[in-house]
């Protein structure tokens, strides 16, 4: 082979066609030989792998690519994983589901067979539905494992996969990588088991929608405010996915009769045809809500992103201007508005708690703390919150949690993040506001105004392809062998390395173990009271800077004067940084 590939890229190559792969298949390959050896040694260096958001890549042909067969090889990996772990139980059973990418029904289904295969009952969705609801699937059905077929956000021509084990959380430690060792003992597609189990899948739908959302419904704290402020108008967008589904009934459940759907982005389509990218991290795809809001004089937006786990809000300001919330400031809020409405109400006895994630903003810390609840750190992504709920299940009552990257859950019986429930109660948020003579905005400056005024920002910097990951591993290489020793004029006191699992105070010299698992994150602690935190992607050649700042804000006439101080603050960071 007179390529410019290493030899992984040439067994993985050979491998596929001297193999039982489809001629269409081979076509492809032998295309990309003659005309993209570039595109070949991307496809085919290495195999997909989990990591924090399990299996996800680019569709296409490819070890390295989302496939029928790297996904019918995922599955039976999964498969013998299961079936080895709990080979005591007399009928496993698996649920499935898949959200409105191009060809997510098709993974599926083929998910669906190679499980069914291996001789586990198989609960399969009848049509696209929220990643929660497949988490709360995996509970109420009794299942060992789930899969969900998505890759959230990410742009059109990805796809991924969601393993889920029988505690509706995603895999942590040591499944995670015990499954990725039996997928690697798959070799051949002679070691798939693809038909004959068609009688262990069970098609489900609408039966489960109504278990999930009287869940749901079950969350309100205060349906008389609801029904007060029915009239709220809320616009809501599903960026053409799966939030479509179950967004606008539970707002209607709730007694909200008032909900406008921006039609153009409410129909299902893998192409994302109204938006960039349907990720409601990005200004960019809550344009169309905001402008129908602006039509309509809504009282608040919101938008999820295409599996229906994140969401987006935009609220009006007091001069009438519509201003995006960031996760922080929407986690804030619900956590803020949960402990308050519970301490109310005399439901807190000490035993409760909440989760965030490392990266998360301090204030969720902050204000658990003031209210006499526990607040506990955790790896980033929603596994680890899922996993603490299941550490601490029995003993302490978990109340909510969130991460910074728009995610939230409210209570345990889904256990990742879920926008359903999320909507719901930003929505009765925003009507307890309107009962207050307020509105949303003017709740999280009253927040700011009680506890200071957090500002938090995050740099999301992509490099393509395998140089692209090699060069991320050079940059960490070099924050810990060179740390900063002051950022933006203030000196670094305190550095913690998740990777080494060590604090390090760099004023008084002395070290503390970091009591969580290996997680290669680094996390810089300024004498200001700044925080940057330092963490490359597990899925993608990508590496996030996470900034976060802080001062008071002592009356809500000066909110814009300290939010333009405290962004000239995040800009200084950067630049020290030389990241911009």
């Amino acid at each position: 082979m007179k390529l410019n590939i290493d030899t992984t890229t040439q067994t993985n190559v050979q491998n596929w066609l001297n193999g039982k792969y489809d001629e269409e298949t081979k076509a492809a390959i032998r295309k990309m030989m003659e005309e993209n050896p570039n595109e070949l040694n991307e496809s085919f260096y290495r195999n997909l792998e989990f990591g924090t958001g399990g299996l996800r890549g680019i569709m296409g042909v490819g070890t390295n690519r989302m496939n029928k067969y790297t996904v019918a090889m995922a599955t039976q990996g999964l498969a013998n994983y299961v079936l080895k772990s709990f080979s005591e139980v007399k009928e496993i059973k698996a649920a499935v589901a898949y959200d409105c990418r191009n060809n997510s029904p098709f993974f599926a289904k083929i998910t669906a067979d190679v499980l069914a295969a291996n001789g586990i009952h198989v609960y399969l969705f009848d049509k696209l539905r929220p990643t929660p609801e497949l988490s709360f699937a995996v509970r109420q059905l009794g299942c060992q494992v789930g899969v969900m077929i998505t890759a959230s956000h990410n742009p059109k021509e990805y796809n991924g996969y969601k393993a889920y084990w029988n505690d509706g959380g995603q895999f942590v430690a040591p499944h995670d990588t015990n499954v990725i060792d039996e997928v690697l003992k798959i070799k051949t597609l002679d070691d798939i088991k693809m038909t004959g189990g068609e009688n262990n899948i069970e098609i489900i739908g609408e039966e489960i929608d109504k278990i999930y959302l009287d869940r749901v419904a079950q969350n309100c704290l205060l349906p008389d405010v609801i029904k007060r402020h029915k009239d709220l108008k809320i616009v809501y967008t599903p960026l053409h996915g799966t939030g479509v589904t179950l967004v606008p009934a539970i707002l209607h459940k709730l007694g909200f009769e008032n909900v406008t759907l921006v039609k153009e982005q409410a129909i299902n389509d893998g192409d994302f045809p109204t938006v960039k990218s349907p990720n409601p991290e990005e200004k960019p795809a809550l344009e169309m809500a905001i402008a129908l809001a602006k039509d309509i004089d809504a009282d608040i937006v919101m938008a999820t992103d295409p599996d229906a786990d994140r969401v987006g809000i935009a609220v009006k300001r007091t001069d009438g201007q519509w201003m995006l919330l960031n996760g922080n400031q929407t986690a804030s809020v619900l956590t803020y508005y949960l402990l308050k409405q519970w301490k109310e109400n005399n439901k807190l006895t000490g035993k409760e708690f909440i989760v965030k994630t490392i990266v998360t903003s301090e204030l969720l810390k902050d204000i658990a703390e003031r209210n006499g609840v526990k607040s506990y750190d955790v790896l980033t992504g929603f596994k680890f919150i899922a996993d603490k709920i299941k550490e601490l299940e029995g003993k302490e009552t978990f109340i909510g949690g969130g991460e910074e990257s728009y995610g939230f859950m409210i209570g345990d019986f889904v256990r990742d993040k879920d926008a359903v429930s999320t909507c719901a109660m930003i929505a009765e948020i925003a009507s307890w506001a309107a009962d207050n003579g307020k509105t949303f905005f003017d709740i999280l400056v009253d927040l700011y105004c009680e506890y200071g005024f957090y500002k938090e920002d995050l740099l999301s910097i992509t490099k393509k392809g395998k140089s692209g990951s090699e060069e991320i591993k050079q940059m960490m290489v070099n924050y810990r062998s060179n740390p900063p020793k002051e950022i933006a004029g203030s000196k670094v006191v305190m550095i913690k390395d998740y990777q080494l699992q060590k604090s390090q105070d760099l004023v008084s010299g002395k070290e503390e173990s970091i009591d969580l698992p290996k997680s290669n994150v680094l996390q810089f602690f300024t004498a200001d009271g700044s925080k940057i935190s330092v963490r490359p992607s597990g899925t993608e050649p990508k590496i996030k800077f996470y900034f976060g700042v802080k001062d008071l804000l002592s009356n809500a006439s000066n909110f814009d004067n300290i939010n333009a101080a405290l962004d000239k603050k995040i800009e200084a960071i950067k630049q020290s940084l030389d990241l911009i």
